[in-house]
């Protein structure tokens, strides 16, 4: 019994280090938010055009997937936002007047303007 109850503890104490806190859980629903505020854009996925609330559902989606790999926004970006874990094939963002860029440089300019913000 007192093996299993300090394996808790231990857990317990251990916890705060995988998890994601709260500033990095704000900072990517930040990011997040970016895109879905994108009027008229359209986010290419595996060439499939879709548009910025389904960008957005699909990320949360990913976000809810990684769990603990997911520890900051950089993380975020580079881990999930930017490119198919099934093809590995790069995410674009079409924006309303038909200019194309890739998501990771784009989210990272965001983020710097969200941190600058703060």
């Amino acid at each position: 019994k007192v093996i299993v109850r300090l394996f808790v503890l231990l857990l317990l104490a251990a916890a705060p280090l995988f998890a994601r806190d709260a500033a990095e859980n704000a900072r990517i629903e930040a990011l997040i938010g970016k895109i879905e505020a994108l009027e008229g854009a359209k986010f290419v996925r595996n060439g499939k055009a879709h548009d910025a609330a389904e960008a957005a559902d699909h990320l949360r989606m990913k976000l809810k997937r990684a769990g603990d790999r997911v520890k900051t926004a950089e993380d975020f970006i580079d881990g999930i936002a930017t490119k198919s874990s099934v093809t590995g094939r790069p995410y674009r963002i079409r924006f309303k007047d038909g200019s194309e860029t890739e998501t990771g440089p784009w989210l990272h300019d965001r983020l710097n303007e969200i941190d600058e913000e703060s």
